[in-house]
Formats: C-alpha cells, sequence, structure tokens
C-alpha cells in the first residue's frame, strides 16, 4: 500500500489543491490527514469539502475541535484565538458535522495515527529525543504518524537507540531499519523557513517513505487571508515559512 500522508492544512485551500495535484502523481492508494483541516486560514468550508471527498482517514485536530466547541478558545493564543472566532462564524452545518465525526488519533494496518502525539493526541508536541523516545515507548506499530507541530520530522528507534531528525525535501527513509515515527509537516502553514507545502508518502509494501515539498500559489491564500479581516501576520508568516 502507498499513502500520501498530509496534516495542519490549516484552510490554506491553494496550498491543499496543489499538494493533492502532486500527490495524484504517486498514485496513491489512500490519502490519510492527521487533523487540523481547519484554523488560521481563509478557506474553511471547501477545504472540509476537499479532505472529506478525498481522504480515507482524517483525525482530529486542536484547531478542528475548537471551532465546533470541544476545546475552549482561551486555550489559543491571540491569532490562533482570532481565527478561531472567524471560523466559528462562518463555519457551514456540512463543515461542522464532518469535523465533528473525526478523532485525535486512529490505527491502520502497520501503522499508529496521532495529531499531536501518542501521550496526547490533540495537544503534545513531538519536538525532542525524550518526546519521540515517549512516544515510541507508548506505540507498538513499525510506523507512527504524528502532526501538529509543522515539522518535517524522520526518527528511528533500533536497538535501543534513538536516530533521525529534521526531514529535509526530497529525503527517503528505509522503513526496515527499525521503527519510524514520522511528520509530514504542515500542507497549509509550513515551517523551517521553506514557504512550500510539505507532505510524505509511504509505501508500505516497498519498505520506503519520502518527504516532499509543493509550491504552490501563497500570494492567493494570503490575500484572502487579509480580505477577511484575519491577522495580517497570519498572511506574513506564509511567505517565510516560519
Amino acid at each position: 500500500m502507498r499513502v500520501a500522508v498530509i496534516s495542519d492544512i490549516h484552510a490554506n485551500y491553494h496550498a491543499l489543491e496543489a499538494v493533492l495535484a502532486a500527490a495524484a502523481a504517486v498514485e496513491p492508494d489512500e490519502i490519510w490527514c492527521l487533523g487540523d483541516t481547519v484554523g488560521y486560514g481563509p478557506s474553511p468550508n471547501e477545504c472540509c469539502a476537499l479532505v472529506a471527498d478525498r481522504t480515507s482517514i482524517c483525525l482530529a485536530g486542536n484547531h478542528d475541535l475548537a471551532v465546533i466547541g470541544l476545546l475552549p478558545v482561551d486555550e489559543f493564543n491571540g491569532d490562533a484565538a482570532a481565527a478561531v472566532r472567524w471560523t466559528q462564524s462562518v463555519l457551514d452545518d456540512r463543515s461542522r458535522a464532518f469535523l465533528g465525526r473525526l478523532e485525535p488519533s486512529a490505527v491502520h494496518g502497520h501503522a499508529e495515527l496521532f495529531h499531536g502525539s501518542p501521550l496526547d493526541p490533540v495537544w503534545d508536541y513531538v519536538l525532542s529525543e525524550q518526546a519521540a523516545l515517549s512516544s515510541f515507548l507508548a506505540t507498538s506499530s513499525p510506523v507512527v504518524l504524528v502532526g501538529h507541530s509543522h515539522v518535517s520530522l524522520g526518527l528511528s528507534w533500533s536497538a535501543g537507540r534513538l536516530a533521525g531528525g529534521i526531514a529535509e525535501p526530497d529525503v527517503e527513509v528505509d522503513l526496515a531499519a527499525g521503527r519510524w515515527l514520522l511528520n509530514p509537516g504542515s500542507v497549509g502553514q509550513p515551517r523551517g523557513k521553506d514557504p512550500r507545502a510539505a507532505w510524505l508518502v509511504v509505501d508500505f509494501a516497498a519498505g520506503k517513505a519520502i518527504f516532499r515539498r509543493t509550491e504552490y500559489e501563497i500570494g492567493k491564500t494570503q490575500q484572502e487571508i487579509l480580505e477577511h479581516g484575519l491577522p495580517a501576520a497570519l498572511a506574513a508568516r506564509l511567505a517565510l515559512g516560519i
């Protein structure tokens, strides 16, 4: 099975469209989303509709849960809270129903999926060796997939040794070389000072995973953020990849 893994779309429809078009070229059997379809960006309903139609697994992220009222808005910082409140004001019934069906974790075959981490699927970040080690110890599948941090990661656990770290674009990992914790990075608000949309291909049959980056029309998303009155910082950061 070959899977395209996406995460943290954050209502950036232009980035999502570009990634799905690029993913089609590798002919995935399935597309999995690790959560945060909405939040920050200007196109929550369009992204919900496309993700609902194209993915076979989609998780709930913290922003998804907040916009449907399952997390308090005051747990978010200023710009994020403003985006949550705006999204609540425009979310349509179809999108609300879609997000309401989602859970923050899932298991499929040889993979365990979490928006945050195995320790806290909603809020926890895997950004340290200790967090990675704890995640491996809390799971048993050969592949553990996490999102939430917006940072592309490839970490392995073999013979009691942790290896790997931030994953650069086009890096390929050997899934036979121990257990792996992989974060595809963010489609809609990528980090690492690389503004291209980040995603991941996991080919279970071939025993490999490849990190990808895809260009999209950042200016269109920035313009829509400003037109909707969302915080200007959310538009500015897209061009910087921060």
